[in-house]
């Protein structure tokens, strides 16, 4: 049980995590090689909500209900899941798999400006401003559009797209389906669900195509829907539930770099030495705006933190992280008011709350 649950397994669900999703810009540039973006796009979700109900309904959670609630998963499902994902498969068409994940990176800095534009975000520190404008500083160090041979082009538009996709839908998931009571891998599934529904009906517009029958690129969007989706949604979930939010997105900052590798071992792809500057920058102006004042927010992934894996919903704002499960007796932090006594055992004895 202590070798299941101690900080050694979860650094090792961390590390499968970040390898799942690391490697998923890896899969879909394998997947198009017989396939069409739209056919990535909706096997990917179509296996991915297989998993994901199969674990649901093993573990006894029902699908959400209401009306009411079904249409803000609809477009939670639409943000975070269709288009992303079918942006990425356009994209990375024409933009290596390695910067297609670079580029990503940047979803917690398009959060922070729509946190600013929608008024959530108030009091930005000088530390946070300073890290949006060197975040964005390494996204156009990576576009280079002052040289001939710079990454400007419309694939790589698509993916800086879907990264902003992904911070309007966690800004919306914030807003209208976390924190509502409904267990989270219910949600997730649903979520998947009304995105293989959506991704459904673009199949007209080039995705009843026959397939060029490469058998790399069926066992690609296999692997990219049943693990690099179906299965790292559910790992996310765990972290989450188990170490909390702010550890799951540590994920963020290893994603990025995983991409890079996997894309440079596995397809031999060279993503240069500007690129590495830029995603090293990139990376380091989203560390900066994930910085709070003590009186601030904890970070929280939905509003800006590093690194939301892909098409994840967000967590509980609810949950404790590792940094609050500390034994009794550890020191409260100066400006927190200690809770009293009984109120302590009660946490201490329950943990954190949310679906096991």
């Amino acid at each position: 049980m202590g070798i299941r649950n101690g900080p050694g397994a979860a650094w090792v669900r961390l590390a499968v995590l970040a390898l799942l999703w690391g490697s998923t810009f890896l899969w879909i540039r394998l997947a198009l090689d017989g396939l069409t973006p739209v056919q990535v796009t909706v096997v990917r979700c179509a296996l991915g909500a297989l998993v994901l109900a199969v674990l649901c309904f093993a573990r006894g959670q029902r699908l959400p209900g209401g009306r009411r609630t079904w249409r803000h998963i609809v477009v939670a499902a639409f943000f975070c899941n269709a288009l992303p994902f079918g942006l990425f498969s356009i994209g990375q068409q024409t933009v290596s798999s390695g910067l297609a994940g670079v580029l990503n990176a940047t979803t917690p800095l398009w959060s922070l400006l729509i946190g600013l534009a929608l008024g959530t975000e108030r009091g930005l520190r000088p530390v946070r401003a300073a890290g949006l404008v060197t975040g964005f500083a390494g996204t156009v160090l990576i576009f280079a559009p002052w040289q001939q041979g710079g990454a400007t082009s419309w694939g790589a538009l698509a993916i800086l797209g879907a990264a902003a996709s992904y911070a309007v839908a966690f800004t919306y998931m914030q807003r209208h389906l976390v924190g509502k009571g409904v267990p989270t891998l219910s949600l997730a599934t649903a979520q998947l669900l009304a995105a293989t529904g959506l991704t459904a009906l673009a199949l007209p517009a080039g995705g009843l195509e026959s397939p060029w029958g490469s058998p790399t690129a069926l066992v690609a969007v296999a692997v990219l829907g049943i693990f690099a989706t179906g299965v790292t949604f559910f790992l996310t979930y765990r972290i989450i539930a188990d170490e909390g939010a702010t550890d799951a997105a540590t994920v963020g900052y290893l994603l990025p770099v995983v991409s890079v590798l996997l894309g440079a071992l596995v397809l031999g792809e060279g993503l240069g030495l500007r690129g590495i500057a830029g995603m090293a920058v990139v990376l380091a102006g989203v560390a900066m705006t994930r910085q709070r004042g003590a009186a601030g927010r904890p970070d929280d992934p939905a509003s800006g933190g590093a690194g939301r894996a892909p098409g994840v919903l967000g967590p509980n704002p609810r949950r404790r992280t590792l940094l609050s499960r500390k034994p009794s007796g550890t020191r409260v932090p100066s400006g927190t008011r200690k809770p009293s006594g009984r109120r302590t055992r009660h946490s201490a004895g329950h943990g954190t709350s949310g679906e096991r």
